[in-house]
């Protein structure tokens, strides 16, 4: 066994089975290596696909994916996605190719500080030694990779230790349990519960594990016996919402509405997160969004157990018997006419199939939609947690593969879908039930209402060719077809539901432009 197979059979033997590859020259030995019926091996046309797609199966199916860079450039191309999956805390396991230690002398055109470029945006960094050392080394990733809360771990993989021998491997054994997050201490619960007891107006922002599960019914039981309110950041990395769950609020983004939405509360109390921020500065606009005589306290710190600590301040206030409200059913009568914020949100809570999965990058466009689809039938919404444009598409193929039984919805606007658009292809290979929705209005839209909110005035002639994406435009149909996913372009609310709910009794991928 060379230490190529080393790695994967550790891998496999770790619970890592799947990796999303893009392999180079320097990672020949470990393709080979990928025939190991264990794994699943998943190819995709660039690296962002690669890392997107290995956030999109981590928050669905909860244990990290690998993936497979070839050199330093390869993981660059990765770095976008890998971002959004640190802030969304999501586990991975990245395996980048290097040049043999004895090529590396002589600094060929690949060299590059692979080291340099990963420990930014990884939490753990280890370069092979031996192909001696690989299994270890990989159990050490993995290991990383699945704490309490996820990590990134990126191990460089030399060409040598790929093909050299590795003697009589021996997997390591996993730990029997990873550590278990710890709960938050007694005094800091009793000291909000005085809180929650005073009255006064207050507001509980989930995030984390705590936007699912039990600890949601528990956030639940607190508004209804306390009077408090619920919510979560604008952004969340997996949110359970839908008919007969419980609802939670969205802060706003626009910094406008966000100040005016908590201006009225007294305390915020933070569950895995911190207190709200503006997304970006801007001139004259706070970063800190709540009022100046608002008190933060943070019930759960980012690491320790939301659901423990929502559970022990129940029990606090004496909430462990109070019923939660739960959200009614939306109307599910289909819209007819023109497009808009209101009838994209009709149609798709009309269309949504129970416990399907919906990945928002529809930016401009989703902004409103999310807050009217709260009623739909039961479903997951994932969003964007580091801000990096492309996660979408990638995310979405990763989550399917992590839930082959269920569909996936993919909500995009068509100039964040041009930085990833080859996740098509690999839907199409893998046979994905994914509904890509491109939202197409032919520009950066969000760009232009950022222009004005930065105080930069109205754009002209020059700054709008910066932002209208029209000259030529894209034709999403034949870039879906070319990469095998059928599609259909719709213009009204009735044509965009039929599109949807056809999709659903269909199995694969499909594409739908929405023209705006």
């Amino acid at each position: 066994m060379n230490g190529a197979e080393s790695l994967v059979q550790t891998l496999t033997g770790q619970g890592v089975d799947i990796c999303f590859a893009n392999p180079g020259t320097s990672e020949m030995h470990f393709l080979k290596a990928l025939e190991n019926p264990a794994m699943r091996s998943v190819l995709c046309l660039f690296e962002g696909v690669c890392t997107g797609a290995a956030d999109g199966y981590y928050r669905m199916k909860g244990t990290p994916a690998s993936t497979l860079l070839h050199l330093g450039p390869g993981l660059a191309n990765g770095l976008a996605n890998i971002h959004n999956a640190k802030r969304a805390s999501s586990g991975m396991v990245n395996i980048v190719g290097e040049h043999s230690a004895a090529h590396l002398k002589y600094d060929p055109p690949l060299t590059s500080d692979i080291e340099g470029l990963a420990r930014p945006l990884s939490h753990w960094v280890r370069r092979v030694e031996s192909s001696h050392t690989v299994g270890w080394d990989v159990a050490a990733a993995v290991e990383k990779a699945s704490e309490h809360v996820g990590q990134i771990a990126t191990l460089i993989l030399p060409g040598d230790a790929s093909w050299q021998e590795a003697g009589e491997v021996v997997v390591p054994s996993r730990s029997p349990s990873a550590p278990k997050a710890k709960a938050p201490d007694v005094a800091r619960v009793e000291h909000i519960a005085k809180v929650l007891r005073s009255g006064e107006p207050t507001l509980i922002v989930l995030a984390g594990h705590s936007t699912r599960g039990r600890a949601i019914e528990f956030a639940g039981k607190l508004k209804a016996a306390t009077g408090c309110r619920i919510a979560t950041q604008f952004f969340s990395a997996r949110i359970e919402r839908g008919a007969g769950r419980v609802t939670l609020e969205r802060i706003p983004y626009a910094v406008g509405q966000a100040v005016e939405y908590l201006k009225g509360f007294k305390h915020i109390i933070t569950v895995e997160t911190t207190e709200p921020i503006a997304f970006f500065s801007y001139p004259d606009k706070p970063s800190l969004l709540k009022s100046p005589g608002t008190s933060v306290h943070q019930l759960v710190e980012i690491g320790e157990d939301g659901v423990a600590g929502l559970e022990m301040l129940v029990e606090a206030v004496g909430a462990t018997n109070v019923q939660a409200e739960r959200q009614q059913r939306a109307d599910t009568t289909p819209p007819t006419g023109a497009l808009g914020p209101a009838s994209i949100a009709q149609a798709l809570a009309a269309a949504l199939p129970e416990n399907c999965i919906l990945v928002d990058e529809s930016l401009t466009t989703g902004r409103e939609t999310m807050g009217l689809t709260v009623g739909a039938a039961p479903h997951d919404l994932i969003n964007n947690m580091g801000g990096s444009i492309g996660y979408g598409t990638p995310v979405a193929t990763g989550a399917a593969l992590a839930c082959p039984d269920r569909r996936v919805f993919c909500m995009v606007g068509d100039g964040s879908a041009m930085y990833t658009i080859q996740s098509l292809w690999t839907q199409a290979r893998e046979n994905l039930n994914i509904t890509t929705i491109i939202f197409a209005n032919n520009s950066y839209a969000i760009l232009k209402a950022e222009y004005a909110n930065m105080g930069a005035g109205a754009p002209g002639e020059r700054a709008l060719s910066m932002i209208d994406i029209d000259r030529p435009r894209i034709d999403w149909l034949a870039m879906a077809k070319s990469m095998g996913v059928p599609a259909v372009s719709v213009d009204t609310a009735e044509a965009f539901h039929k599109a949807m709910a056809d999709s659903v009794n269909e199995s694969g991928p499909c594409l739908i432009e929405v023209r705006l």
